[in-house]
């Protein structure tokens, strides 16, 4: 059985979301982070970098949250061409390395905040999801941080009434309410 180690308030939820959306069976590991579980020998065996999530998938060990996104929507989520999996790594990868660090580093918060959210705004204008009208990883990965937008941070996203949309349908998969729940 696939095992998913996480800790309170990490990235692990994101996973987690995602295994319950494929209905695929799991365990978790929970790691108390403030005791220092993450970097115990036997965790840095998963995860040299003493980071979650990560998982252990018979004989894979992989972290990296994006990452593992993408390999679970790989063997889980019927991949039918390379195209496909293009359009989840591109959403998967500007998540974590563009939505991420423009909205939560406080530093670029203020110049990348509009960049971001305007475009993501128009393309809800004229679909439910990223890629259209069904849901995917692609979801998972821009979903989740933005859903952490109110949970994490004090921002007015009124200007973006298309994302809020995006956000209030996404946090209302049962899913996302068991794992990540609604956002204060």
């Amino acid at each position: 059985m696939l095992k998913l180690y996480g800790g309170l308030r990490s990235r692990a939820s994101i996973i987690q979301w995602y295994l319950e959306e494929l209905g695929v069976s799991y365990e978790y590991v929970q790691l108390d982070m403030q005791a220092g579980e993450h970097r115990q020998q036997g965790f840095l065996e998963i995860n040299p970098m003493g980071k979650v999530p990560a998982i252990i998938d018979g004989e894979l060990k992989l972290w990296e949250s994006g990452a593992i996104l993408l390999y679970l929507a790989d063997k889980y989520d019927g991949t039918s061409s390379p195209e496909e999996r293009a359009k989840w790594a591109q959403w998967s990868l500007f998540a974590n390395a563009t939505l991420g660090p423009g909205v939560f580093v406080e530093a670029s918060r203020e110049r990348e905040m509009p960049r971001l959210m305007k475009p993501l705004d128009e393309i809800f204008s004229k679909q439910p999801f990223l890629l259209g009208d069904d849901f995917t990883v692609a979801d998972v990965a821009v979903g989740s941080l933005l859903n952490y937008i109110p949970i994490m941070l004090q921002l007015d996203l009124s200007g973006y009434p298309n994302v809020l949309k995006y956000m209030q349908k996404i946090a209302q998969r049962p899913a996302f309410q068991k794992t990540i729940g609604a956002p204060t």
